[in-house]
């Protein structure tokens, strides 16, 4: 017989905050997704960046000004100390606190925690310029960087609390302490992978009785003066002549690489005996999750093993067979060689299946947002399951013979099985899945 513990599907979402390129909130983001009505465009706040043709998927709703006097507006003082993607993971936690309906008066605040998801937050250079340039010095007809100043005299010209303003911890604590959350918290910093991070972490510390209820997300944002450098650098970026919209192309043959975004989603998870004792509305449960990094001996990153890996160990966590599950939300990245990894890695999981398996990529709508990718994504499948359906990939016109998947395409599809199994995966090998059933 068998040791193993059968599997625990108790923990239960009943909150969504969504702040994604195609609008904020619930309703708004399946009413796009289901239309196919892309988030990705010319970006507005930035005049200029190292993204071709500055083009990204931005959250044009969300504004300094908005901030203030909508999403954050319980929390103006502390703006100050917030950049632009804190402030989106802090706002969508609060839109998700508000649409569980969860009373804040009356919960136990030590059954309270916070799991969170950031990317490496970066200055801009026009943060810097100031104190750098009373570190320059001039000799021999050339200009340098004096570095032994940077401590005396560059520090003490940046601005008050510079620092706060972009640590990848901050959002958790903002959150927590907007929230009075005094239980387990934790920060999450692994890129694309970090949202089935955030999840599967804020899951286990309910599963182990540490705590009633989670608030669980991630934040992330790649338009950003030195984030798309690093894009431009490390990355395949898409670029066409055609409308920005139509750039992000997953699994398509034509498909000429990824679309930097930004935005961030919050959960609420709650154990299921205290969202029923509350009476509160079910969206989905938690039925597993799993995680993997492999690199070969000289350093080189394994995606198609990682993924595969990680995708078993969440069908293992959840007491799953690869038939089991209704749909995949892929990675769907967009450039030429991951895109066919991940093709590979769902072929190795789910064998003959995959030809079956329905498979959506919502990169193609959002861009990728890095650390805010995974959860934006989860969130997609889990408001279009709640009307029966999958929603689609956009620009999958030319299906690829190396990604021979059956991508969702040209409308949401309908589907019974609300099992869903969610994956990402960074450029070094990190892959992430988690699997959800809709209620």
């Amino acid at each position: 017989m068998s040791s193993r513990q059968e599997p625990r599907h108790d923990v239960v979402v009943t909150g969504l905050g969504i702040i994604s390129p195609l609008g904020v909130g619930a309703d708004t983001f399946f009413d796009k997704l289901s239309n196919s009505q892309s988030g990705i465009s010319k970006i507005d706040f930035m005049s200029s960046s190292a993204a071709p043709q500055n083009v990204g998927g931005e959250v044009k709703e969300f504004t300094e000004s908005s901030a203030r006097k909508t999403y954050l507006k319980t929390q103006r003082k502390s703006i100050k100390v917030m950049c632009r993607e804190i402030q989106l993971g802090v706002a969508s936690a609060a839109l998700a606190l508000e649409n569980s309906g969860l009373d804040l008066e009356s919960i136990d605040h030590e059954r309270m925690g916070v799991d969170f998801g950031a990317n490496l937050m970066f200055s801009p250079p026009d943060v810097l310029k100031d104190a750098c340039w009373k570190c320059l010095k001039n000799g021999n007809d050339e200009v340098t960087f004096n570095y032994d100043q940077w401590g005396t005299i560059g520090l003490a010209n940046m601005e008050p609390l510079w620092l706060l303003r972009y640590l990848p911890n901050m959002p958790a604590c903002h959150i927590g302490i907007s929230a009075d959350a005094r239980g387990p918290s934790n920060s999450i910093t692994l890129d694309e992978a970090s949202g089935n991070l955030a999840l599967a972490e804020a899951r286990h510390v309910i599963l182990r009785d540490a705590a009633d209820v989670m608030i669980a997300g991630t934040t992330g944002t790649r338009l950003h003066p030195v984030k798309s450098i690093h894009g431009r650098l490390w990355d395949e970026l898409a670029e066409s002549d055609s409308e920005p919209a139509t750039w992000s192309r997953p699994f398509d043959l034509n498909r000429t690489g990824q679309v930097l975004g930004e935005g961030a989603c919050s959960f609420i998870l709650e154990k299921q005996s205290h969202a029923e004792k509350r009476g509160a509305n079910i969206l989905a449960n938690l039925m597993g999750t799993g995680s993997c990094c492999i690199a070969d001996q000289q350093g080189k990153p394994q995606i198609r093993r990682a993924l595969a890996s990680a995708m078993r160990l969440a069908l293992a966590d959840a007491g799953l067979n690869p038939d089991d599950i209704g749909h995949l939300n892929a990675h769907g990245l967009g450039d030429k060689q991951t895109d066919v990894d991940e093709a590979q890695a769902i072929h190795d999981v789910f064998g003959s299946y995959a030809e079956k398996l329905p498979v959506t990529a919502l990169k193609s709508f959002l861009g990728n947002s890095g650390s805010g990718c995974g959860t934006l994504e989860l969130a997609g499948s889990i408001v279009s399951l709640c009307k029966g359906v999958v929603p689609p990939t956009l620009n999958y016109d030319a299906p690829d013979p190396d990604c021979p998947l059956n991508v969702v395409h040209s409308e949401p599809r309908s589907v019974s099985n609300k099992r869903m199994m969610n994956i990402n995966v960074t450029r070094m090998g990190q892959a992430s899945a988690l699997i959800a059933r809709v209620a």
